[in-house]
C-alpha cells in the first residue's frame, strides 16, 4: 500500500491556527481539549460510583457503566456540537468553543475541519444511535434487564463499523488527511483516542460473548436431561 503524505493534511491544517509541527506543542488548545477529555472521564467515573452503589452493582459491572456513561458524554456532548457546526459551515469557519477543540482534533485529521461527507455522516450515527444505545445500556444494567447483552452487542458493533468506516477509506485513499508525521497527533489522537472505541467495545463484545453461553447451558443441560429421560423410559419398555 502507498505510504501516507502527510503534505495535504499539513496545507489543510495550516488555516486552523497551525501545523504538527509547531514548537509550542502542547498548544492552549491541545491543553484544554485533553483537560475537557478529562473532565468528562472524571464526570462519568464519579457517576459511575454513584449508579454503582445505589443498585450495588459489582466492580466489573461499575467499569462498564462507567466507560458507557463517558461514551454518552462524549458522543451528545463533544460530538452532538461537531454535527450541528458541520451541517451548516465548517469546524474551520466556525467560531465556537467546540470548534476550538475540533481544529485542534483536525490538525491530526483534516476532515473534521471541512465537512467530510463520510465522517458527518457517520456523526450522525454515532450521535443519534450510539449515544442514546450507551444510556439504554446502562438503564439495562442497573435494572438487570433481558436485553441488556442483545443492546451491548448492537452498541459495539455499531462503534467497532464507525471506527472502521472513518479510517478504512482514507487508508484505501492514501491517507493524505491524516498527519502521520508528528508523534504526539499520531499516538495520541489517532492511535490512543480512536483506539478506545476499538478496544473497549472488543472487551464488551467478548464479556457478553461469555454471559450468553452461561444463559445458554441450563438449556443445553435440559434438553440433554430429556433426551437422557426419554431413552430410559424406552429401555424400560
Amino acid at each position: 500500500m502507498e505510504m501516507p503524505s502527510p503534505a495535504p493534511a499539513a496545507a489543510a491544517v495550516s488555516d486552523a491556527g497551525g501545523g504538527a509541527d509547531d514548537p509550542a506543542w502542547p498548544s492552549r488548545a491541545a491543553c484544554l481539549s485533553l483537560a475537557l477529555c478529562a473532565f468528562q472521564a472524571a464526570v462519568a467515573l464519579a457517576l459511575s460510583r454513584v449508579v454503582g452503589g445505589r443498585w450495588q452493582l459489582p466492580p466489573a459491572e461499575r467499569w462498564v457503566v462507567a466507560w458507557l456513561l463517558y461514551d454518552a458524554v462524549v458522543h451528545i456532548t463533544l460530538e452532538g456540537p461537531f454535527v450541528c457546526i458541520s451541517l451548516v459551515s465548517s469546524v474551520a469557519e466556525s467560531d465556537s468553543v467546540h470548534s476550538m477543540l475540533w481544529k485542534e482534533y483536525g490538525r491530526a485529521d483534516s476532515r473534521w475541519l471541512h465537512s467530510d461527507p463520510t465522517v458527518v455522516a457517520l456523526e450522525i450515527l454515532t450521535v443519534a444511535v450510539a449515544g442514546p444505545l450507551a444510556l439504554l445500556l446502562v438503564f439495562a444494567i442497573v435494572q438487570d434487564k433481558h436485553y441488556r447483552h442483545f443492546v451491548q452487542v448492537c452498541l459495539c458493533v455499531c462503534e467497532l463499523y464507525g471506527g472502521w468506516m472513518t479510517f478504512a477509506p482514507e487508508w484505501l485513499a492514501g491517507s493524505a488527511s491524516l498527519r502521520t508525521d508528528s508523534p504526539d497527533l499520531l499516538w495520541l489522537y489517532l492511535v490512543f483516542f480512536n483506539g478506545l472505541w476499538v478496544l473497549l467495545p472488543i472487551v464488551l463484545l467478548a464479556q457478553s460473548w461469555g454471559a450468553l453461553a452461561v444463559a445458554h447451558r441450563p438449556r443445553v443441560a435440559k434438553a440433554a436431561g430429556d433426551v437422557g429421560g426419554g431413552g430410559g423410559k424406552r429401555k424400560r419398555r
